[in-house]
């Protein structure tokens, strides 16, 4: 994929239909690279195929495109100068203010400048910019801890909206950013909103309030998960290795994470709590900063503090106490065991009509 230091829009070529392919830059900022190897196990198709179908062209990627040094530069020279139309930019990573808001932690390899201008300027002139993990959303794990290095998402610093820009940016579609959060994103949620972008059927309704994609945002990573018997028995897990629910004492954060790992597996067949980890809250703000171990479950008066999304206390409490009376032995069983201990009996008498 080899990217030339100048691309117009008619070397570009046209998109099936005769349209005009759409241009993408991907640039990697303050974070680890995790979300390319995400995207790059992405199957059927993989993602070079989708961006063909898709009518976009990759103008570069740091790990995907053969182009480097100066001839990167001259790709992004050329989108600067207005001579190459740049119609999505993907950032992954965070945005790197320090020390003392200069960007000087992190300068652009071969020009000496802060990433956060470049990043910025090159929002400035993009059709849609997209936020890709969640440092990119809002400041990820790189702004873990004392946050030295000043590191935000590109609208918002955790759940507090500002960060390179304010939440008011707009490209020159009109879309606010799109923050396709997750550490690391599940491939799909990247695939599917280039897809829509390239449709023209994504749209500022089909954003949440944190700029979340809905087709995902929307749904808890409860929604799905293997182990919702045991839940809704409060049959709990009480190590790693059991098959019982992970809320109550090893601090999965499922019924209050909005996600659909457990609708959209991961590579087809995965996700967390399916590979026996509690969810810790990837998708969200803050996650990296949490008051509490993540294989802890904070309890006040034996009750957990972080409750499923819209529980009222007291519901819990009542529904938990009825559930535990009512829990079969099979599911009791099973729960504090590494594997089936107790099937469910056969049926006896008549078939079901």
């Amino acid at each position: 994929m080899k990217a030339s230091g100048k691309i117009n829009r008619k070397a570009n070529g046209t998109a099936p239909g005769g349209s005009h392919k759409r241009t993408l830059v991907w640039l990697q900022s303050g974070g680890c690279g995790g979300c390319t190897l995400s995207l790059i196990c992405a199957e059927q198709p993989d993602f070079l195929t989708v961006l063909d179908l898709a009518g976009i062209q990759l103008l570069w990627h740091p790990a995907l495109s053969e182009a480097s040094g100066s001839e990167v530069r001259a790709i992004l020279d050329s989108v600067r100068s207005g001579e190459t139309p740049l119609d999505i930019l993907c950032i992954e990573g965070s945005v790197v203010h320090g020390p003392n808001g200069s960007g000087r932690f992190h300068l652009q390899s071969g020009s000496g400048e802060p990433m956060k201008d470049v990043i910025a300027e090159l929002c400035r002139l993009a059709g849609t910019v997209i936020a890709v993990g969640t440092c990119a959303a809002f400041g990820g794990v790189t702004a873990a801890g004392e946050n030295h290095v000043e590191a935000t998402g590109i609208a918002y610093s955790g759940s507090v909206a500002g960060g390179l820009f304010d939440p008011s940016f707009r490209g020159r579609s009109g879309l606010r950013v799109i923050n396709i959060s997750g550490c690391p994103v599940h491939p799909d949620w990247v695939i599917e909103t280039l897809l829509q972008l390239s449709l023209g059927v994504f749209t500022e309704a089909d954003l949440d309030s944190l700029g979340r994609p809905k087709f995902y945002a929307e749904h808890l990573v409860h929604h799905g998960c293997p182990r919702n018997e045991y839940y809704e028995y409060k049959a709990s897990a009480e190590h790693l290795s059991n098959l019982g629910c992970l809320m109550e004492n090893l601090g999965c954060m499922a019924t209050q994470v909005h996600a659909d790992c457990n609708i959209r597996l991961w590579n087809g067949d995965g996700s967390c709590t399916r590979g026996g980890y509690p969810c810790i809250s990837c998708t969200e703000p803050g996650f990296e900063n949490q008051t509490h171990p993540y294989l802890e479950t904070p309890k006040l008066a034996g009750i957990p503090i972080g409750l499923p999304t819209d529980m009222p206390k007291a519901w819990f409490v009542a529904l938990a106490a009825l559930s535990k009376a009512a829990t079969p032995h099979r599911v009791k069983a099973n729960a504090i065991a590494d594997y089936i201990i107790t099937a469910p009996s056969a049926a006896k008498g008549k078939a079901p009509k």
